[in-house]
């Protein structure tokens, strides 16, 4: 029993050995983990606050005088003294060269040096990546620049205390100072909202609103100047982006050019947090205003913004009484980062501040009132014409705010409404626009329609020199039509060839399954396809003055406007554009009801004093001062209003532009040019006529864009005589000698004969002329011998018709003057024997030209049975109501009211209905 107890007893005592060991070193390893755990969280507090700041710690007193931490202390300064030691050698000195080479200019000089100028004089330039706030340094080491990046890099926010507020505000004066010195004047624009004063912060800026660069808002209208801002980013977004681009930033450097200027607006805030509606707002101005070159600069607004924002923070030094104003002030900036203390740049003194904004403002003015200045639009002379125009045309028309301002025809905005009353400038918008166009796309890319309804010559210096004088034209145009105020015709005809032009283009895109006008000419490209049908220029058409095409309740007025809600509504995919300019258009009746006519018009211009051209309820157009015009790319609708200085472009300087573009495109096919104060010569039309056909009669030039001569082909068949028909025979004459003269032209030689028969008094003269004009065998018949010389007309028909042969006659051209005189001449038997002359004598090589002072006599002579209107198979009218023609029209109603210098000329082997004609000038001019 002892030896057992004796045996439990030993094995407890080792037991307890073993538990007492092992409790012993547990102890002893916990001890270590804690003394570990201590050191490392010891080490990571010295490393997150800096070895220096560490010292100045109260938190952090303990730690440092505990002979247990020691060893991490000092591992900790060493660190420090390695990596200060490394950084105290060039880091300092490379990293301020690379902050140089990010700021150039203004961006980064010194404060110190700033003197009374306006700043660079090249408008844009490069854009710096980054703007000085002052020096950084490290724990009180080698300093260096400090910068962050703004404008198109990213927004700024600062926060201050109120000891600091006045140095925050001197930072941000300075940082909009050194944006407006560093670009020309007009380039950034500074918008500055102060909740807590009613004139707004940065007084020293205030001479800038004597130009508008700076524009102070109402503390209580924030959401005013947001919805401007948002605006903005609005228009820029849907109109310069639209055609691929990602930002500003990235289209300038594509082209080479800035389209818009900055819009830098400064918040100051009181630290309170803004409405939700208004935070909501800001937001959004924030995400997308960087793209479209709106940049914020926040002061104590307290606002959580996305990327790309940059922050700067003032802060109380730690323990030091705020009363006193020599206290170092500590200022962290997001891009250096916690450890980095910044020095802002002194401010500027208030005086000096003053002078260089007066100087920038004087030079801004100085910029604006620049004459002349259209020639800063026009790209330089090496690169005219190098344009493409795929995907739209583009130009400068003017400056807002000092940046070239465009004019976009595109798929956007397909066409342009502009308007003003006389006086307003708007020809010289017109000629601007034209010339920018020419001089940045050549005939390959742009056509040009060009038609003046008022009475002037505002398109004539494009058209070629009548008296060849000079020896330049437009080779872009294609159709100039000046003094056209009562020829309504003109602008129907040019409706009806666009609308043929885009039904054409429809059926190409159609064929090779393209949807718009790009898309074509880029297939076309890929497939190999050239000539005349790769051939796709935009067109252009300018029509001032279109109201005249609209005047009344008549067939033309019906017909234009389907004509132009047509081109209206499918120009833009066949890439046909309008520019319709008018005084007014509140009077133009034909387009009551026909709203969806203008809503295509998506490019507004209103120059001063204009109504109804912008949306009802935009008026801006009514206070601007001369030369200058509102350009909205969003149908009018006010938020899209851009003023914009159009300067004169002078007649010089579009000769200029004119005769650059016709040295590069010498063999561009001249302009048809419908002059409505000069007749279409003779000669020329003539010369025009294609040879190897049936002979024909020229009357005068169709009214369409191609100005087509007007002819009846008189061949051997039934019906091919002519009439003139007036009652004015200083017209009617000269047109009838007109026609047989191209007539006989026709002829041969051999066998032709003519019969002159001048049954009128005052054809005399005129018959006299044309005989020695015309070739063959030329007889004159007057009055005594008119009698027989019928008889022996219908006698010749009668042998020629019956006749074995079915041709080869030689040609009989009997041409009656004052056709009306025959009938008191002939008794029933020789009336009979005319009638037959004109019924059968075609067919027998026959034909009959003659002139009737009036259609009811003409009408009577045709009368059946002996004869029938339809054996006058072509007729020109010239001073005849449309009423007294209906007898030759088988009684269909015809609106006609005569005009000078123009006809209806009916072919009935080609039309169903008289066309207008312009009457010929065998002179070569009225």
């Amino acid at each position: 029993m002892a030896r057992r107890r004796d045996r439990i007893r030993a094995a407890f005592e080792r037991f307890h050995f073993a538990a007492s060991a092992a409790l012993g070193s547990a102890e002893a390893r916990r001890d270590r983990a804690a003394r570990a755990h201590a050191e490392v969280m010891a080490e990571l507090w010295l490393r997150e606050t800096g070895h220096d700041a560490a010292q100045q710690d109260p938190g952090l007193a303990r730690v440092l005088a505990n002979p247990r931490f020691a060893e991490v202390v000092a591992r900790v300064a060493e660190d420090r003294a390695h990596a200060f030691d490394r950084w105290q050698g060039d880091s300092p000195q490379v990293l301020s060269e690379i902050v140089a080479g990010a700021t150039p200019g203004a961006a980064g000089d010194d404060p110190a040096e700033w003197k009374a100028v306006a700043g660079e004089a090249e408008a844009v330039g490069a854009v710096p990546e980054m703007w000085v706030l002052g020096t950084g340094s490290v724990e009180g080491g080698t300093p260096f620049r400090v910068a962050v990046p703004l404008l198109d890099g990213a927004h700024l926010q600062i926060v201050s205390t109120p000891r600091t507020r006045e140095r925050a505000e001197a930072m941000v004066e300075q940082l909009v100072l050194r944006m407006l010195r560093h670009f020309r004047p007009g380039v950034v624009n500074v918008h500055v909202w102060d909740v807590g004063q009613l004139a707004g912060a940065l007084p020293g800026l205030y001479p800038l609103t004597r130009t508008g660069l700076l524009t102070v808002h109402d503390p209580t209208r924030l959401e005013s100047l947001l919805a401007q801002l948002a605006d903005r980013i609005r228009r820029v977004q849907t109109r310069v982006l639209a055609a691929g681009s990602s930002s500003l930033r990235e289209m300038a450097e594509q082209s080479g050019k800035r389209p818009e200027s900055w819009m830098v607006a400064v918040l100051v805030g009181n630290g309170s947090e803004l409405p939700e509606a208004e935070l909501r707002q800001l937001q959004r101005v924030a995400r997308g205003g960087i793209a479209a070159g709106v940049v914020l600069v926040l002061l104590d607004v307290p606002v959580a913004l996305r990327r790309p924002v940059e922050s700067v923070t003032f802060g109380d030094p730690p323990g030091v009484d705020p009363e006193v104003d020599a206290a170092p002030v500590p200022v962290r900036s997001s891009l250096t980062g916690p450890h980095v203390l910044v020095e802002p740049d002194p401010p500027v003194p208030p005086d000096e501040v003053t002078a260089i904004c007066t100087a920038i403002a004087t030079a801004h003015e100085q910029w604006r009132g620049r004459l002349g200045a259209f020639a800063d639009l026009l790209p330089p002379v090496e690169d005219r014409g190098r344009d493409r125009s795929h995907q739209g045309l583009v130009t400068e028309i003017g400056f807002s705010d000092g940046m070239p301002t465009e004019l976009c025809l595109d798929d956007h905005s397909p066409h342009a409404l502009v308007g003003g009353p006389s006086g307003s400038g708007k020809t010289n918008l017109l000629l601007a626009w034209i010339s920018g166009l020419a001089a940045r796309y050549g005939p390959d890319e742009v056509e040009l329609y060009l038609l003046d309804f008022k009475e002037g010559v505002s398109f004539t210096q494009f058209a070629p020199d009548p008296d060849g004088r000079r020896p330049d034209r437009l080779p872009q145009a294609r159709l100039i039509g000046v003094n056209i105020n009562t020829d309504r015709e003109f602008g129907l005809a040019l409706l009806r060839h666009l609308s043929d032009v885009m039904r054409v283009r429809a059926e190409s895109a159609r064929r090779h399954g393209a949807t718009k006008l790009a898309e074509l000419r880029t297939e076309l490209a890929d497939r190999g396809i050239t000539g005349e049908e790769a051939r796709l220029p935009r067109i252009v058409a300018v029509i001032d003055e279109f109201q005249f095409l609209f005047t009344g309740r008549d067939a033309v007025s019906a017909e234009a406007t389907a004509l132009l809600e047509d081109v209206a509504r499918r120009g833009r995919s066949q890439g046909v554009h309008l520019v319709l300019a008018s005084q007014d258009i509140s009077g133009i009746d034909a387009l009551w009801g026909r709203s969806a006519i203008f809503e295509q018009f998506v490019l507004r211009i209103a120059l001063p004093r204009a109504r109804r051209i912008l949306a009802q309820d935009n008026e801006a157009a009514l206070e601007l001062p001369r030369w200058h015009a509102i350009v909205n790319h969003d149908s009018g609708v006010e938020h899209g209003n851009q003023v914009v200085k159009v300067p004169e472009a002078g007649a010089a300087l579009v000769r200029e532009v004119q005769r650059t573009a016709f040295d590069t495109h010498p063999d561009e096919p001249e302009p048809v040019v419908f002059d409505g104060a000069r007749a279409p010569d003779h000669d020329t039309l003539a010369a025009r006529l294609p040879a190897g056909l049936a002979p024909r009669a020229l009357v005068g030039q169709f009214v369409d864009v191609h100005g087509s001569p007007a002819v009846a082909e008189l061949a051997d068949a039934p019906g091919r005589n002519l009439g003139v028909l007036g009652p004015d025979a200083r017209v009617a004459v000269p047109l009838l000698c007109s026609a047989v003269e191209s007539y006989v032209a026709g002829l041969p030689d051999e066998g032709t004969r003519v019969l002159l028969v001048p049954l009128a008094p005052d054809a005399a003269p005129a018959v006299d002329e044309l005989a020695g004009r015309l070739h063959g065998e030329v007889e004159k018949v007057f009055a005594d011998g008119f009698a027989a010389r019928v008889t022996e007309l219908a006698a010749v028909v009668r042998d020629r018709s019956g006749g074995t042969g079915t041709g080869g006659h030689p040609p009989l051209v009997v041409v009656l003057f004052g056709a009306d005189g025959a009938e008191p001449m002939l008794d029933r038997t020789g009336t009979e024997d005319l009638r037959a002359v004109l019924r059968h004598g075609p067919g027998a090589g026959v034909h009959v030209l003659g002139w009737w002072q009036g259609p009811q006599r003409l009408k009577t002579l045709l009368a059946p049975p002996g004869a029938a209107i339809e054996d006058l198979g072509a007729w020109v009218a010239t001073g005849v109501q449309g009423t007294d023609l209906a007898p030759l029209l088988g009684g269909q109603p015809l609106d006609w009211t005569p005009t000078p210098g123009r006809g209806l000329f009916l072919d009935r082997a080609r039309h169903s209905r008289p066309q207008l004609v312009i009457l010929t000038d065998r002179g070569g001019g009225r």
